[in-house]
């Protein structure tokens, strides 16, 4: 872990690793290196959201379109 990837007691706040990877696998890391986290959100990027602070939430933002979009 570097720096900015911690708190005191040495909890993770950041998962940089993370850029690039399934939102499944994204939550399943999250929550392994941090049971505490009751809620994973996931936002499209430019999702307005709440400012308040919660140490049992993060948040993922994501721009990716998976498969081909298709009319049907």
């Amino acid at each position: 872990m570097s720096s900015s990837d911690e708190v005191a007691g040495g909890k993770k706040t950041s998962w940089p690793e993370l850029v690039g990877k399934s939102i499944e696998e994204a939550k399943k890391t999250i929550l392994k290196d941090r049971p505490d986290v009751k809620t994973v959100e996931v936002f499209p990027v430019g999702t307005p959201v709440t400012e308040d602070l919660r140490f049992d939430r993060v948040r993922i933002f994501v721009d990716t379109v998976a498969e081909i979009p298709r009319i049907g």
